[in-house]
């Protein structure tokens, strides 16, 4: 472990990049929020769940697989859900029971579609509705809000619980209300799009608990009535439950970060009376498809299974280790891209890795690569030391054991494809070197060499575009012109 590199990751909370620290080195945790089971999860919603597994891989690499704790919990319950339930009541069991049988199969989707992106079962994978009010937890839902209640953060109104930020506000040593996103009060009160109900004393105020009709929608008995609680309370109680009142590593899209993120860390801190909840915030950026917003109404929107199994999308179905690889090209905090043409670059990718690599024979990691992956998970840089690597084995077979084990940090299998749309063997022998090389070039700010190379690549009929990492280093995607 001595010999590890210092694991550096970008904060939200401090807008830097920290030294991760582990409050137990013996039991490092991270939690991330999972989907919200109503339908089948998009390829926008991967994205979190291959980031936090490449964090997670590297975590156990250099801490021990027996030494970190990871949560990744799953949302079964929501005003979508509960619809779904009701429309298909028969009122022959109880609707809660309707309600988990129905997301049972979306569930299991899920897990089938994150086997085929090999993506690694995390130590936990709670469920929403097991710890709403159940006697068997450490803790649950309604005792935190009792708790919030009790310290008079939260109050009861009409059925009704709410959490008060400006009562928040009020107490000694806790985090500051909107100290995450940054926002002011109004960009707040447009980013919630909260709900404005004579019941709130402050528009800021949000739902802790909502009372529920037992003829039409699932609830739980508490203290304030027959109900069911707010979608922000449940991961703060699971993650508490399973994780402690303090842990290292929260993750999630960034879409979360307010007001999802923001009033967990309010819950959280108010009930424990803590200064923080987690010690680093971790957000992926968004996800467009062929450069739109993906939405159903715009004829883009594409579920993992689709991309799995049909031809919706570029009009074949990909392998798993395919948009695994095209996801993890782009750094994880800036926005992507999906495009046909990526999964086209990973497909061929994959196979002049697989040319090489079988991953029957496995070593050690590449250090240079477990550098770029903690340096806040430069997976940019990675893919272009394992083309490097993928080069070395080729010519010296002692050397692929540490290309299989690198890949293998990555989450990346490989396997012989029976199709690659890009000519490999030239990818192989000319392609992929040369636009190494001109990358070490731009690096070294020889424009002179850069400019030659990319005028060579041209003539060949490849197309590049530079750009930089999220640390501002020079960074080059490629494709070919048609």
């Amino acid at each position: 472990m001595s010999t590890m590199p210092k694991l550096k990751l970008y904060n939200t909370m401090s807008r830097t990049k920290e030294v991760f620290e582990p409050l137990d080195p013996a039991n490092v945790r991270m939690y991330v929020c999972g989907p919200t089971v109503y339908d089948y999860a998009h390829i926008g919603n991967a994205r979190p769940m291959i980031v936090f597994d490449v964090l997670f891989r590297l975590l156990r690499h250099i801490y021990g697989e027996t030494n970190v704790t990871y949560a990744r919990n799953i949302t079964d319950v929501d005003d979508k859900i509960n619809q779904r339930a009701f429309d298909r009541w028969t009122r022959k069991r109880p609707l809660l029971a309707e309600m988990r049988d129905l997301t049972e199969g979306t569930v299991a989707q899920f897990n089938k579609d994150l086997k085929a992106l090999n993506v690694l079962d995390p130590t936990h994978t709670p469920r929403a509705t097991d710890f709403v009010a159940n006697g068997e937890q450490p803790m649950d839902m309604v005792r935190i809000i009792a708790k919030l209640v009790e310290r008079g953060v939260a109050y009861a109104a009409e059925g009704h619980v709410l959490f008060s930020p400006t009562e928040m506000d009020k107490l000694p040593g806790l985090p500051r209300y909107g100290a995450l996103s940054r926002r002011n009060l109004d960009d707040m009160l447009a980013g919630a799009r909260v709900d404005v109900a004579p019941y709130k004393r402050d528009p800021m105020d949000f739902v802790l608990w909502k009372p529920s009709d037992p003829e039409t929608e699932p609830g739980w008995n508490s203290p304030w009535g027959f109900g069911r609680p707010g979608w922000h309370i449940e991961c703060s109680a699971m993650a508490g439950a399973l994780l402690g009142e303090q842990f290292d590593i929260h993750g999630g899209g960034i879409d979360l970060v307010f007001p999802h993120h923001e009033n967990e860390i309010a819950q959280s801190c108010c009930a424990f009376g803590l200064d923080k909840m987690a010690s680093i915030w971790m957000h992926n950026g968004f996800l467009q498809v062929e450069g739109r917003k993906m939405s159903k109404s715009d004829g883009n929107f594409v579920t993992i299974d689709e991309l799995l199994t049909t031809d919706k999308f570029g009009g074949r179905s990909w392998p798993g280790e395919v948009l695994r690889l095209a996801m993890l090209k782009t750094h994880y905090r800036q926005p992507i891209d999906w495009t046909v043409r990526a999964l086209e670059e990973a497909e061929a990718t994959i196979y002049e890795w697989s040319l090489v690599g079988d991953q029957q024979e496995v070593g050690e990691p590449d250090p240079q690569v477990i550098d770029a992956l903690a340096s806040d998970i430069n997976t940019s840089f990675a893919l272009h030391r394992i083309h490097q690597l993928r080069s070395d084995a080729a010519q010296y077979p002692e050397l692929r054991p540490r290309f299989n084990a690198t890949l293998e940090l990555l989450g990346i299998r490989l396997r012989k494809l029976e199709t690659a749309t890009i000519e490999t063997d030239e990818f192989t022998t000319t392609v992929a070197p040369l636009i190494l090389e001109r990358e070490a070039a731009r690096r070294a700010k020889d424009f002179a060499a850069s400019d030659r190379i990319r005028d060579e690549l041209a003539a060949m009929g490849i197309a590049l575009k530079d750009g930089k990492d999220a640390d501002g280093n020079p960074t080059t995607t490629w494709e070919v012109k048609r």
